[in-house]
């Protein structure tokens, strides 16, 4: 069992607060900005005004972890998302001039910017915390935490827009993000040495270099951002609700949250049974069983039966993720966690957003049950051929790496 050590219980705490006030504003500012405009090309450009800034500092923010302090720009991050949180109850509020809807969008920018810093600065403190040996059982405690994260924020936000309104929902982000700060300046660690100063562009070339010459990491990582751009259905659920099981909106609800829910158990499973025999091929039978239940789920044409594998697939999910966070922990050198983290952030930030994008294309070329179908059998497709190219992957235990 993981000691739970004052610094891992700080950073868990940064963890939890940041998802939780990160969702929160997620929700509540959908809403508002639907409210303003009853338009759902601006509810799509939420998901454009935070990416485009992510992408364009990611790279940036691996670099700055892994050459200065990791708890500073863990910090800074959490400051940047309380300020925009701020910002957003400012305009509900009506403190502010002009469109709204330029504040709301440079809000959401600017939580862009801060989520490029959060997950290096995450993963860099969480591999001084802990002992090698610790972070399978800590993964799946991050991954449970996370988890929890996706399935109470949205929830504490539609509860707070209609219980207290918008500016309450705001406010309660900015409260979460400031918590979260504090977490950071109450951890009290030793960081080593930063890495050796080196040209910026140069860094960063390293850091790809590594990346994309590990066969390891980078099967483990491409395996997890094809499964999400073919095989995830969550941007059709609306379609599913109103056509296939002619449910009202609360359904939405519920499937919306049943991922979340199988991969928080098995988050929380895998804390006191970690894996560590055949890790590949478990990571690989994760993401085929991912693209099984989606194949299944678009099959299904009651509610119920497609919560339940909408279930399952988190439990698949859940293990993927543990594992590839884990084997990322174990094969990331020290001095390129940064670097590593910001580069998997690119990969799975843009499997989230472009695959919903492909989501809605193909279910507009092919119809909306096929377009599912098709996603999963893509999904079982990219683990025959992961497996097929990444040997290295395929046959991994992990306790090759301690």
């Amino acid at each position: 069992m993981i000691k739970l050590n004052n610094a891992f219980l700080k950073l868990l705490t940064f963890r939890i607060l940041i998802v939780l006030a990160y969702q929160m504003m997620a929700v509540v500012v959908g809403w508002h900005i639907y409210e303003l405009t009853h338009d759902t090309l601006a509810l799509g450009l939420i998901g454009l005004a935070e990416i485009i800034p992510y992408f364009s500092c990611t790279l940036f923010a691996g670099y700055a972890v892994d050459h200065y302090s990791r708890r500073l720009f863990g910090v800074l991050a959490s400051l940047m998302v309380f300020l925009s949180a701020l910002t957003l109850t400012a305009v509900s509020a009506g403190w502010t001039g002009g469109n709204p809807l330029y504040w709301l969008y440079g809000a959401i920018a600017f939580n862009g910017v801060a989520r490029a810093f959060i997950s290096p600065s995450y993963s860099t403190l969480f591999a001084i915390i802990l002992p090698r040996e610790q972070y399978g059982r800590a993964s799946a405690i991050g991954s449970s935490a996370f988890q929890l994260g996706l399935v109470i924020g949205p929830a504490l936000g539609g509860i707070l827009v209609g219980w207290a309104g918008k500016t309450a929902g705001y406010s309660a982000a900015s409260l979460l993000s400031l918590g979260a700060t504090a977490a950071l300046l109450l951890l009290r660690v030793k960081e080593p040495p930063p890495a050796e100063s080196t040209p910026v562009f140069k860094s960063i070339a390293g850091g790809l270099r590594f990346v994309f010459s590990n066969q390891i990491i980078l099967g483990a990582l491409s395996l997890d951002m094809f499964a999400v751009l073919f095989g995830g259905a969550i941007a059709l659920l609306p379609a599913f609700i109103q056509d296939v099981f002619h449910y009202g909106p609360e359904g939405l609800g519920i499937l919306r949250g049943a991922p979340a829910i199988g991969a928080m158990v098995t988050g929380l499973f895998l804390t006191r049974h970690p894996i560590n025999l055949h890790a590949g091929r478990w990571l690989l039978g994760a993401v085929a069983g991912f693209g099984i239940c989606m194949i299944t789920f678009a099959l299904s044409i009651n509610i119920w039966l497609a919560g339940t594998l909408l279930i399952l697939s988190g439990v698949c999910d859940g293990v993927s993720v543990v594992m590839r966070t884990t084997i990322l922990q174990l094969v990331t050198p020290d001095a390129m966690r940064g670097r590593v983290s910001a580069i998997s952030g690119i990969f799975i930030g843009s499997s989230n957003e472009l695959g919903a994008f492909e989501s809605g294309i193909a279910a507009r070329l092919m119809g909306l049950v096929p377009s599912v179908i098709f996603g999963g059998i893509m999904t079982l497709a990219v683990v025959a051929a992961t497996a097929k190219l990444a040997p290295k992957l395929r046959r991994l235990e992990l306790h090759q790496l301690y």
